[in-house]
């Protein structure tokens, strides 16, 4: 029986869906077990503060979070949650789950991958790599799963104490930058039998929306051509050029990109431009994003784009197959966990920042060009619909959302101005910034976990968003088949290359008190004029 099809019953019959066997409390007993909640989260700051700079130290790429894994892991099962570890046939990603008896089943999602090229030793306010060429936290993806480690905990030992009935799940966005798990989580069916997800991604505020988000889906697609190789000076009549095909399938596609709507985003790197100049290449491959605010469009763009790499190998007498990377669906947030959490943001409001992290952020604008502003003193307003749709990034989150109630907690622990997938977003990433952005967002998160925990008719009231508001016209349609597997080995080679260089780094907080300390950063560390 399907979620949907159960709370339409549960309806008919007046029934909550999790009511069974919970403990009533009193609007007085669950704020004052909120105010206890977020007060153990700021206790374990420091094992938040090590969590995050931790993670930021491995510096690992989409798939191959093979350490950041490992020890993300292994402090969830010292704290008692069952992992299941390779779930979707991906090596690096885990499900872990802690149960309490009957009660609501919520998940907790965060991405853990970082961005390449981004290598940056933290708090030090100009670009200074650790690993020059190394990858590096340049989105801030070190902070997530700490956050969301940090909140369970803390609702875990109240749940404990108070015989609260319910069950924490704790996942991973593997490869989130590559948009590619969150849609083979959903088609594997993981999220059946939850009844919502919070996901929370590092921002320079503290905020959440409800609705469909601006921003855009994609489908991530390889092309790949294959000829025939002959010499290119010797012989070059009898080569077919796959190279050629996919420089043409580019010209093609560029030439389309004027008779795209405004809304739509596509973009590319070429993957294999062949061996050396002196053989005609038999290989040739070109990786596309293609993006839209709708699903249809994307899967418009997916169609076109198919029909233009058809035309290129019957141009170059070449052949043509594509494989899909990853995908991401529109994400939808739903309105009563986003209502809910927001007036908790409205109760824990935004961390104190000191001199040193003001002076920091200032700086880091300077060198960046922006407005040199400063990090944010006041908090913004609850995300709502916009009257226009607006195009920009994608995150495979939306996957998630149009399977279960969802929103995104977005915390501050980043610097407002900054260009985004940059060595600049990686310099507050293990500073006292994120430590403190994490601990604000991880109170909102617990507060959050246990309204929901305590009172079941909002469990209700986000199915009620769920099934008829936000799929009452749409239905969510997988972009991948049971015959796509998830491109794990992806960025293998870039991690075997810089690793040994990056162990070198590892946080070792049985030494330091903080990464900075082990590194000999002096917070913050400026430009000399």
């Amino acid at each position: 029986m399907t979620k949907k099809v159960l709370f339409s019953l549960c309806l008919l019959l007046g029934v909550s869906l999790v009511a069974f066997g919970q403990k009533k409390f009193s609007p007085k007993q669950i704020e004052a077990l909120k105010t206890e909640v977020a007060q153990v989260v700021q206790d374990n700051h420091k094992q938040s503060q090590m969590m995050v700079d931790k993670i930021f130290s491995f510096a690992e790429l989409g798939f191959q979070e093979i350490e950041s894994s490992k020890y993300l892991t292994g402090v969830l099962e010292e704290n008692g949650f069952e992992i299941e570890t390779g779930i979707s046939g991906i090596p690096t990603a885990w499900w872990a789950t802690w149960s309490n008896g009957d009660g609501p089943v919520i998940a907790l999602g965060s991405d853990v991958d970082n961005i390449p090229k981004a290598s940056q030793y933290p708090g030090v306010a100009f670009h200074k790599p650790m690993v020059e060429g190394a990858p590096g936290h340049g989105e801030g993806h070190n902070a997530g799963i700490p956050l969301n480690i940090t909140a369970a905990l803390a609702v875990k030992e109240i749940m404990e104490r108070e015989n609260i009935g319910g069950t924490l799940i704790l996942w991973p966005g593997i490869a989130e930058e590559l948009v590619a798990a969150k849609a083979w989580y959903t088609r594997d069916g993981l999220f059946e039998g939850v009844d919502l997800c919070i996901f929370t991604h590092v921002s320079n505020n503290l905020g959440v929306s409800w609705g469909q988000a601006n921003g855009t889906g994609l489908i991530s697609v390889e092309y790949t051509f294959s000829g025939d190789a002959a010499h290119s000076a010797g012989a070059p009549w009898r080569g077919k050029s796959a190279a050629d095909a996919a420089e043409l399938m580019n010209i093609g596609w560029n030439y389309k990109r004027e008779h795209l709507h405004p809304l739509k985003r596509s973009h590319s790197v070429i993957t294999d431009g062949g061996d050396q100049p002196n053989v005609v290449p038999s290989k040739a491959s070109i990786w596309y994003y293609f993006r839209d605010v709708k699903y249809d469009g994307i899967m418009e763009m997916y169609e076109q784009a198919n029909n233009i790499a058809k035309g290129a190998a019957l141009m170059t007498e070449t052949t043509m197959d594509y494989k899909v990377l990853g995908t991401a669906w529109p994400r939808h947030f739903n309105k009563t966990i986003a209502e809910t959490m927001h007036a908790n943001i409205q109760n824990v409001g935004l961390p104190e920042w000191d001199e040193n992290d003001q002076t920091l952020a200032k700086a880091v604008q300077k060198e960046m060009g922006s407005e040199e502003k400063g990090l944010a003193t006041e908090l913004v307003d609850l995300g709502v619909p916009s009257e226009e749709i607006r195009s920009g990034g994608s995150d495979d989150i939306g996957d998630i959302s149009w399977v279960v109630p969802t929103v995104t907690l977005r915390f501050p622990s980043n610097i407002p101005g900054l260009p985004g997938h940059h060595w600049s977003n990686a310099i507050a990433m293990a500073t006292p910034i994120a430590h403190k952005g994490v601990t604000q967002g991880a109170k909102v998160e617990a507060m959050t976990i246990l309204d929901f925990l305590l009172q079941p008719e909002l469990v209700d009231q986000a199915w009620d968003y769920f099934n008829n508001v936000q799929t009452k016209e749409e239905t969510y349609k997988p972009m991948i088949t049971a015959d796509d597997d998830p491109p794990i080995y992806l960025n293998e080679g870039i991690m075997n290359q810089f690793r040994p260089e990056l162990e070198k780094f590892y946080y070792d907080e049985t030494k330091y008190d903080t990464y900075l300390e082990q590194l000999g950063v002096t917070y913050p560390t400026l430009k000399k004029d």
